[in-house]
């Protein structure tokens, strides 16, 4: 039996053309993201620390970072260099031992449980390597989960119709390839409306062929909606079209490049 949900309608600051969602404001310029007053996320000194003694993690070492809005990036860097630790401090579903973390200007750090929970309800969309959907329903029903809880979000059918699955709004997961699935996975983070989506390996189970075609749908929603997008990869290729890349290595960042020149995830393959 499928859920009886029903979708709801956009939030403020959104108009709604045909199937298709897009921002009142105009999208983030590249002066506004260059801009020293418009930083989303900073980090100074930030670590995280797993156990205790000789057999204790650094995870992170002492991370300090800024981050724009309405960027791009990539992080990359082997297993366990400290990318999905420090994806999931921003994202409050994890807190550092040490350091500070801010949004905006305001503490992650120093935030307590149910601080975190409204910040990640109102600002945060996540997509993981493995999608999580519900099997017994729908694809727009998916995305219509989560648009529930949401304080402002867009109808579910227009967040599919973002990543191109309008027409398969009515399939079960089962009846949907990988990349479509992800692309489900992606819709039912943005339905949210959020200020940030984290993406921590979201073409890692994919082919190069299909996973190219998730990173067109996260490249266009960033360009689109003006969304601050941060994607953890193996694959180096996929820095060519980032605003700028994050190289980790044992916790501590080695270095940050900005690209002068993104290329479309199109002309990305691995």
């Amino acid at each position: 039996m499928r859920a009886n949900i029903q979708p709801r309608r956009a939030g403020p600051g959104w108009s709604v053309v045909g199937f298709n969602m897009r921002p009142t404001a105009h999208p983030v310029s590249d002066e506004a993201r260059a801009g020293p007053g418009n930083l989303i996320f900073t980090t100074t000194d930030l670590a995280k620390v797993y156990g205790s003694g000789p057999a204790a993690v650094h995870a992170l070492r002492g991370v300090n970072l800024e981050i724009p809005q309405g960027e791009l990036v990539v992080l990359l860097g082997p297993s366990g260099s400290g990318k999905s630790t420090l994806l999931n401090i921003l994202g409050g579903i994890d807190r550092a031992s040490s350091g500070n973390a801010w949004f905006r200007g305001d503490d992650l750090t120093g935030m307590n449980d149910r601080a975190l929970t409204a910040y990640r309800r109102r600002h945060v969309g996540f997509v993981f390597q493995f999608y999580n959907l519900m099997p017994s329903l729908t694809a727009q029903e998916n995305v219509e989960l989560v648009a529930e809880i949401a304080p402002q979000p867009m109808p579910a059918i227009d967040a599919l119709s973002l990543v191109g699955l309008k027409e398969r709004a009515d399939h079960f997961p089962a009846e949907l390839s990988g990349g479509e699935q992800q692309r489900v996975a992606i819709a039912r983070a943005i339905a949210k409306n959020p200020t940030v989506l984290f993406c921590d390996e979201p073409t890692g189970a994919l082919d190069s062929k299909t996973g190219v075609a998730v990173l067109k749908a996260l490249q266009s929603l960033n360009e689109e909606l003006g969304t601050t997008t941060l994607i953890i990869t193996h694959a180096a290729a996929t820095a060519a079209m980032a605003d700028r890349v994050i190289h980790f290595a044992d916790g501590r960042i080695r270095e940050v490049v900005r690209n002068d020149r993104k290329v479309s995830a199109e002309e990305i393959s691995w």
